[in-house]
């Protein structure tokens, strides 16, 4: 259980757990990332070492994170289709400010939002997120759609992360120092969502620029 976890609402340093936070407006933000998902449609990117990634991407926003021979980075246009992304609909940008806001980031205002989708067997293999200008900032992380667990790691790879299931509505934030700690999704498991069908949405906020 998440409480057994973690029993308040801060959880290891730097990161917040905010349960159901977003469950209020649930069917709107899946509805926003569909419409994003249709003027730019969700692709496997793969690594620059040429390994697809089992989540389907897409970005809506100042800029977008993609991922190829080229490296990883931040691209002001949708390299598929040569546009720029689909702009960060208001109810994103609003939910993002008042999750920092409770998690104690009041000045937080996201300029992109990365949207993954994890179908069944779909995972994130630890990571850090430290291609973004602006570190001051934290990342929000809003779950959609099927459950799915989530890795908390720390400082280096190989420190042993802690485990945080995680429910449609459901926020993180971290910044401050824990802002470029490891952390990574588990794979999903088969499921139904009445909003996502087989499928896990993760709307993560950032200042990218």
């Amino acid at each position: 259980m998440t409480l057994d976890l973690f029993p308040d609402r801060l959880a290891p340093p730097g990161l917040s757990y905010l349960p159901g936070f977003a469950l209020d407006e649930e069917a709107a933000l899946v509805r926003a990332a569909m419409e994003v998902a249709a003027a730019a449609p969700f692709r496997r990117m793969a690594t620059p070492g040429g390994q697809e990634m089992s989540a389907a991407m897409t970005n809506c926003g100042a800029a977008g994170w993609v991922s190829d021979a080229k490296g990883y980075r931040y691209a002001r246009r949708d390299p598929v289709s040569a546009l720029p992304w689909p702009a960060l609909p208001a109810l994103f940008r609003a939910l993002a400010g008042r999750a920092a806001r409770e998690a104690g980031f009041a000045d937080f205002v996201p300029d992109m939002a990365l949207i993954n989708r994890y179908e069944p067997g779909a995972r994130m293999s630890l990571h850090r997120d430290i291609d973004e200008r602006d570190f001051a900032s934290p990342i929000v992380s809003v779950s959609l759609g099927l459950p799915a667990v989530f890795l908390w790691g720390g400082r280096v790879r190989a420190d042993k992360p802690a485990r945080l299931p995680l429910g449609s509505g459901d926020v993180l934030v971290w910044g401050g120092a824990a802002r470029k700690y490891f952390h990574g999704v588990a794979p999903v498991r088969k499921g139904e969502h009445p909003l996502t069908g087989a499928a896990r949405f993760n709307l993560t906020f950032r200042r990218a620029l």
